[in-house]
């Protein structure tokens, strides 16, 4: 039987100094993920659904005298934590949920909403979705030196194997190298090809020549 999220979470190493921790690792991040579940994505917001919940999960928690984090607790923490490691367990949580594997993921990049500040952009992260879970498997910053499509190749190469998976993404990541490393995790892919990729649309009309209905009537073609 899969272990819980929250027996998981053990697994999360804790980046807090030894000395003045007055929550445990695990409360915390329990208390994150039952708030965002309701809505609440903000520290100010999970905090103040721990407080309008005081005791009674306080106690659950393991919170010493079933006491609540404010928000610069939460905030603190959320800062230090290593995303990338996070993401894995989740993702390894969610793989051991759905044995048979993922019939489809999609590719998408989104800039993460109020996360700029100023002259500083803000986070911008791409995700591989499964549909099938209506959950987030694994996903990636964007970092403001390199690209979605460059990213996407990181990000495929830290994803379970493919096999029996197909993946789809936007014109953006319609390149070869991105579609030689789906197959060599396994698994297949749909991929648009835009009008001003001439030679490819080209290449895909004639070898779909035999096939009718094979290319797209609207202006766009799949590579698969």
């Amino acid at each position: 039987m899969p272990g819980s999220l929250v027996e998981r979470l053990a697994e999360l190493p804790d980046p807090r100094s030894r000395h003045g921790r007055q929550y445990p690792l695990v409360g915390l991040l329990t208390l994150c993920l039952v708030a965002i579940l309701a809505g609440h994505t903000t520290p100010a917001a999970i905090a103040q659904f721990g407080r309008l919940r005081q005791k009674r999960l306080g106690h659950a928690l393991g919170f010493k005298n079933g006491n609540m984090p404010c928000a610069n607790t939460i905030a603190g923490l959320l800062r230090k934590l290593d995303a990338d490691h996070l993401d894995r367990i989740i993702g390894a949580w969610l793989e051991d949920r759905h044995p048979d594997g993922w019939e489809h993921l999609a590719l998408d990049g989104k800039r993460l909403c109020g996360s700029r500040d100023g002259d500083v952009p803000g986070t911008h992260l791409l995700a591989a979705y499964a549909p099938q879970a209506s959950a987030v498997l694994a996903q990636m910053t964007v970092e403001a030196t390199t690209n979605e499509h460059k990213a996407a190749l990181r990000l495929l190469d830290v994803l379970p194997s493919l096999g029996g998976t197909v993946v789809t993404a936007d014109a953006m990541f319609t390149h070869a190298d991105v579609c030689a490393k789906v197959v060599q995790k396994g698994g297949d892919y749909i991929l648009y090809a835009k009008g001003n990729q001439s030679e490819l649309r080209r290449d895909i009309e004639t070898a779909f020549a035999a096939e009718s209905g094979g290319f797209s009537p609207l202006g766009s073609g799949t590579v698969g």
